[in-house]
């Protein structure tokens, strides 16, 4: 009884060749069948659903087809016809269904925007396209905007918004600075998914002016920079300077400068949220932490585990990271920040939902006339799609009835086919989130059989084993397959054999009486067809002899013995493997043909010895273990270079070939492992010997090649683990005949010097590579790709010839050709080079300048024709200088910019530049030479920029009520001056900061008078200049207003609580107060001897002093009035200078500060005794330039070193 194996290959096997579906058998295509039989439409290609294309390139929406006969192919547009013959910027490909929108003469990719549908369609059926729609790439520029600078405090959280603009496909965000160095980034300062840039904690290196986002417009190539901008962190020490150096250790400000803060989550807000992701995307989940110290993130899934070998985490655990999400992903993901104070978290619910994917999709069917069919459409995803059916791109419900179909949801159900029920039909599966649509023939063919398995094969199989005999076949209706032994045999039965549905036939245990020719007969109720293949059973392959397990003591000899018996007809093959990988490339394994020996045994060679014998059909093998060994102890043995060979013997003597034996020296017990062969040529280098060969240790003759006019001697050399021996006396010598050369120079080359010269250089050949006398070179040349004879020339005894009068920089082929006495060498292979270089003839064209901001510029530039270069192109350089800056209208030394841009490059970037100023430049070609002309200077202008501080401020003349500001503009003003703003607040007697006030002054004003301002009043002024863009940086500055004329100084009214210092009032203290008298009675006692001294004839030095100075309005008093005319106190009425922070004639220097408790004690302003008369005055009158700006300008004196002291 004959039985059958099911093969997965169940359908007709027509869809093998139609549809590409593999079987588990191998059965060849036939191509010529293939083109024979009807098929309808397929859709072989297409554009993707969401096609973006670039709006600078011409579309190419793609639609190939394929059928019999060629399908022809129509469009729709938005669901219409779209009549491409009417539009004169849209073509078809021939042969084909792509179509080919012309933008780049004249088109605008967005009047092509739409839904596009390709219809392939012959006599067969008419499959259609994906809906393809169509959307230009978009890359606006940013929306411009002012940007406030951030001030942030030390330790506070901050984010910058990107804010990029809405483009197609969206940009890819990256935040870099002025120099285009991206910023660095931590666990600390992190760039969120929205592209904003997150401060979990801000520092004092964060401060900069050149934030700047960028967005990356891949389909474009293009970038959109943001302004910068501007970040500036106040650390607790720099704005409480004046306090906390005041405080003692037990205030409130002794405490940390900066304050540590639980977590707090900058984004996602709220401590839920909901995020909806498609299958088979990747779950992007992202929270980022403010908090001192910097939190720390960490991810979790509730109710179970994070999916294995699916979940990444990126930007420092910020993001979790999920690839390739199913619905089993759903759940609630819990993000926790932690630091040392405490701890938050965010849930976030996730809900996977599916666009539509295929369960079954639909099956290309083959059917013969009145068979039964079905085609199948099951798709799933959440929502669950519905399905819906076409007919040749129709809905079914409105398509030309068929009685032979019927629609049952997801299946097309056919009964009792005909010809004509051949069709494509479409299977749309759609849900919101997408759709699937597939298309599926039903093709009805009524062919004969046909045998596709080539006539006369020949199989080969090993006895014993299984041999499977092919019969590929088709017909529609599906042949029934009869198999048969010999040209008359009967039809084969019987459980020794097994018929395959693809028609193989599979004999399980082939034997000798197997082999024979075999006859394979196809029929349908159409015809019937037969072909005949041949099967020859061949004896297997044994190992007769298999290795056997070995000892061998170190140092000794082994062999492994691999003996086959194969059938005659068969070639095998012996491979031997040490523990399963290759043999160690050693000589001392000796592979023979029945065994492996190895020599000289060492520990490293013990191991598993496998001999593997392989041929066409069959493979066997066989292993063996060696086990090395200690050998047994032995006197101590002496090691040493081996002595040298002797007895050296030519023999065989040939033109171009010689047998060396020679008799190896003592190797003084450490085998030779091989022995070095080197020549000397007595003709060309006599003396010199060279490397020729080595042989291994074992050998002692070696054939040696030799080439030809050589007066060759030999020597040999013996090597062991120990070195070198020393070399062998010379063998005889032997010249050998004279040929022409084998060989040409090498290293060929073509470079002109000049530009009108070609320059050929070539490597000599070396002496005994000239093969005879009389060495040449044949030099031709002639220029590439013109109609020309070779130029020749023969020349001795130089590498290098120059070619005048050539071309200016033109490809030349090139080749050197050796010759001598007796010939030339073979004919040389041409190289191409060129001659010499000129500078460039014209200039980069159309140069344009575009200004990016107040210190970057893109320049573009046209490319010049290669053929005015002139030379190799290196690139362009961009010469680029300031004219005059447009705030000042003066001119300066021209300093000139150079920027190379290598290679064909268009476009460059210039950074660096000045705000508000002028600049030209212009644009060179480069080659090999120099440099071509310049392309006529292009001016562009900077736009402004914010204005550097002003470059001094000054307060003098101060009163009771005012004070006077003197200023100068800024260095660098970076456009046009709108004003000046002054802020400056009192600094009261405890040292408190008062309310601020502001004043905004023209920008053509360089002084201030301050009025109406306390008495004795301290006060801290703020100055900056502002342009239109923004305020610059600003100067600091203190001063004093001057005591009223009775010597008291008025309380002054607490404006605020912000504590600028605070110290002991130490003129209240009894022992200051006593000190004080002390002084005052001494100062009395002083004046009294000087009196007496004076009225004895002396003068004391004061006097001359003030006589040499003299205060017009105050005059001295005569001697006989009997006063003290050299002290007249006059002077305790005015106005006191002293005590001002700034002397008149100090210039205030950028960001001074002085903290000194001179600055802020009692002592600046005089000091009183009891009874409240002014002593100071007498403690240190005369004034000194001070050697640093905020120092106090007063001689020592006893209060100011009390207080110095204090």
């Amino acid at each position: 009884m004959m039985k059958k194996k099911s093969i997965p290959a169940s359908k007709p096997l027509l869809i093998l060749f139609l549809c590409q579906i593999i079987s588990a058998l191998d059965v060849p295509l036939d191509s010529k069948l293939l083109e024979e039989l009807s098929q309808p439409p397929t859709i072989t290609h297409q554009s993707p659903k969401d096609y973006i294309v670039d709006p600078r390139e011409n579309i190419v929406i793609q639609c190939e087809a394929k059928g019999k006969p060629p399908p022809s192919f129509s469009w729709t547009r938005n669901g219409t016809h779209f009549d491409i013959d009417k539009d004169a910027q849209v073509t078809m490909k021939p042969n084909s269904g792509t179509l080919v929108i012309n933008i780049m003469n004249g088109g605008k990719a967005e009047a092509y925007e739409g839904v596009y549908q390709c219809t392939a369609r012959n006599e067969r059926g008419a499959a259609i396209s994906n809906n393809i729609v169509i959307r230009p790439s978009r890359s606006p520029l940013w929306t411009k905007e002012k940007l406030e600078p951030h001030q942030v405090r030390e330790g506070d959280s901050l984010v910058l918004h990107c804010r990029p603009p809405v483009g197609l496909p969206p940009p890819i965000i990256f935040w870099m600075d002025n120099a285009f160095q991206r910023l660095p980034q931590s666990e600390r300062v992190s760039q969120g998914l929205n592209g904003d840039l997150y401060f979990s904690n801000v520092q004092p290196e964060d401060t900069r002016e050149d934030y700047i986002c960028y967005a990356r417009f891949n389909h474009t190539q293009t970038i959109q920079q943001k302004q910068p901008i501007s970040v500036k962190v106040f650390s607790m020490d720099s704005l409480n300077d004046t306090i906390a150096a005041n405080l003692s250790d037990t205030d409130i400000y002794g405490a940390k400068p900066v304050t540590e803060r639980q977590p707090v989550l900058l984004t996602p807000t709220g401590s839920t949220s909901t995020k909806v992701e498609l299958r088979g995307n990747v779950l992007l989940l992202e929270c980022i932490a403010a908090g001192l110290p910097t939190p720390v993130i960490r991810w979790i899934k509730e109710g179970g585990e994070l999916p294995a070998n699916r979940t990444f985490f990126e930007n420092f655990k910020k993001t979790l990271k999920i690839i390739d999400v199913s619905e089993a992903d759903s759940g609630n993901y819990k993000c926790i920040a932690r630091n040392t104070l405490g701890s938050v978290h965010h849930v976030i619910s996730v809900t996977v939902k599916a666009a539509p994917y295929w369960i079954t999709a639909p099956r290309n069917l083959v059917l013969s006339p009145g068979e039964d069919g079905t085609l199948i459409c099951r798709a799933n995803g959440s929502p669950k799609p519905s399905i819906s059916w076409l007919a040749n791109g129709v809905p079914i419900a409105i398509a030309p009835e068929d009685p032979s179909r019927k629609v049952d949801g997801d299946t097309i159900i056919f009964s009792h086919v005909q010809e004509r029920s051949s069709a494509v039909y479409q299977c749309n599966a759609s849900n919101e989130y997408g759709y699937l649509l597939a298309n599926a023939f039903v093709n009805v063919l009524a062919e004969p059989p046909r045998i596709l398995t080539p006539a006369n094969k020949l199989y080969q199989v090993i006895a014993d084993s299984p041999a499977l005999l092919d019969c590929a076949y088709f017909g529609s209706p599906k042949p029934e397959i009869e198999w048969f032994k010999g040209v008359k045999g009967s039809i084969l039965r019987g459980n020794e054999y097994v018929f395959h549905d693809n028609g193989t036939l599979e004999i399980p245990v082939a034997q000798k009486d197997s082999t024979g020719t075999y006859t394979c007969v196809a029929r349908n109720e159409l015809g019937k067809i037969q072909n005949e293949v041949h099967l020859e059973i061949k004896d297997p392959t044994m190992i007769i002899k298999q290795p056997e397990y070995k000892v061998v003591q170190r140092y000794g000899q082994v062999s492994f013995e691999c003996i086959i018996k194969h059938d005659s007809t068969l070639l095998p093959t012996v491979i031997w493997l040490k523990d399963n990988g290759e043999l160690p490339d050693d000589e001392r394994f000796l592979v023979g043909k029945d065994n492996l020996t190895i020599m000289n045994v060492t520990d490293k060679d013990d191991g598993t010895y496998t001999c593997i014998v392989n041929t066409t059909l069959d493979s066997v093998s066989a292993s063996a273990v060696l086990t090395v060994v200690a050998a047994p102890p032995t006197p101590a043995i002496i090691y040493a270079r081996p002595n040298p060979p002797f007895d050296l013997e030519l023999t065989g003597q040939l033109e171009r070939s010689i047998e060396l034996s020679w008799i190896p020296g003592d190797e003084n017990n450490s085998p030779i492992t091989h022995f070095v062969i080197e020549y000397e040529d007595g003709l060309h280098e006599p003396g010199v010997w060279h490397y020729q060969t080595e042989v291994p240790g074992t050998q002692t003759t070696v054939q040696l090649k030799l080439s030809p006019y050589v007066n060759y001697s030999f020597r040999v050399v013996a090597v062991n683990k120990i070195g070198r021996s020393q070399p062998s006396e010379p063998s005889e010598q032997y010249l050998t005949k004279s040929a022409s050369p084998d060989e040409n120079p090498a290293n060929v080359q073509g470079i002109g010097s000049e530009p009108d010269n070609l320059v050929i250089t070539w490597e000599s050949l070396k002496g005994f590579q000239s093969n005879g006398p009389g060495l040449q070179y044949k030099v031709s040349w002639r220029q590439k790709d013109v109609d020309d004879e070779w130029t020749s020339v023969i020349v001795a005894n130089v590498s290098k010839y120059i070619v005048s009068g050539t071309p200016t920089f033109v490809p030349y082929e090139i080749k050197v050709q050796a010759l001598n006495d007796l010939g030339y060498a073979p004919e040389p292979s041409e190289v191409i080079g060129h001659s010499g270089e000129d500078l460039p003839m014209v200039a980069p064209g159309n140069v344009q300048v575009h200004v990016i901001n107040s210190t970057l510029a893109k320049v573009h530039w046209d490319p010049v024709p290669l053929k005015t270069v002139r030379g190799h192109l290196q690139g362009y350089k961009v010469y680029y200088w300031k004219v005059q800056s447009l705030s000042r209208r003066s001119r300066r030394h021209v300093e000139k910019k150079i920027l190379t841009f290598r290679g064909n490059k268009t476009f460059g970037m210039l950074p660096g530049l000045e705000p508000y100023s002028s600049y030209k430049l212009n644009v060179r070609v480069v080659n090999g030479k120099g440099e071509g002309p310049a392309s006529p200077d292009k001016v562009f202008k900077t736009p402004e920029g914010v204005p550097s501080s002003p470059s001094y401020l000054k307060i003098t003349n101060p009163t009771l009520d005012s004070l006077t500001l003197e200023w100068g503009s800024p260095t660098h003003p970076n456009g046009v001056l709108t004003s000046y703003i002054l802020k400056f607040q009192p600094i009261n007697n405890t040292h408190e900061l008062g309310p601020l006030v502001e004043i905004r002054i023209p920008a053509n004003e360089s002084s201030l008078i301050l009025k109406n301002l306390n008495y004795s009043t301290r006060y801290k002024f703020y100055f900056n200049a502002q342009t239109s863009v923004g305020s610059g940086s600003q100067i600091t500055e203190e001063a004093v207003t001057i005591m009223d004329e009775a010597g008291i100084l008025h309380p002054a009214v607490v404006a605020g609580k912000a504590m600028a210092s605070r110290q002991v009032d130490i003129a209240t203290q009894g022992w200051f107060i006593g000190l004080m008298c002390a002084v005052a009675l001494l100062i009395l006692i002083l004046l009294i001897v000087c009196f007496i001294r004076r009225n004895k004839g002396g003068k004391y030095p004061v006097k001359e002093k003030e006589d040499a100075h003299a205060d017009p309005e105050i005059q001295p008093m005569k001697e006989d009035d009997g006063t003290f005319g050299e002290y007249s106190d006059a002077e305790d009425h005015k106005p006191l200078k002293k005590g001002s922070r700034t002397p008149s004639d100090r210039t205030v220097k950028k960001e001074d500060s002085d903290d000194s408790l001179v600055d802020y004690g009692e002592g600046v302003n005089g000091q009183f005794n009891e009874d409240g008369s002014f002593i100071g005055q007498y403690s240190g009158k005369k004034e000194k330039e001070p050697a640093e700006g905020n120092e106090s300008s007063e001689a020592p004196s006893p209060v100011n070193a009390m207080n110095s002291f204090v």
